[in-house]
């Protein structure tokens, strides 16, 4: 079973490695898409993948780096067509 998902991720995760972190986690379980900031200091994370993969990455998404300090991630979940046209993950 598939699952895409967007999250929004508040707090100070820009600056921090958040990004970055964010890619080689999602290396790691298998997922494509992509994470970005956003004008308004938060991080945009698109993933899609194996549901179990995606829920321990949504999971993780309230870590992130060492020196981030995650207040809130809200999570909204996208059609699976979304996923079919990522390939791989990427900070951009």
């Amino acid at each position: 079973m598939k699952r895409c998902c967007r999250s929004v991720v508040t707090g100070r995760v820009q600056g921090v490695y958040y990004r970055g972190t964010a890619v080689r986690q999602a290396q790691s379980l298998g997922i494509v898409g992509y994470a970005r900031n956003r004008a308004d200091g938060s991080v945009e994370v698109v993933a899609c993948g194996e549901r179990a993969a995606v829920d321990d990455f949504v999971a993780w998404l309230w870590e992130g780096s060492v020196a981030a300090k995650v207040t809130g991630v809200v999570t909204e979940e996208l059609s699976l067509d979304v996923g079919q046209k990522l390939t791989g993950f990427s900070a951009g």
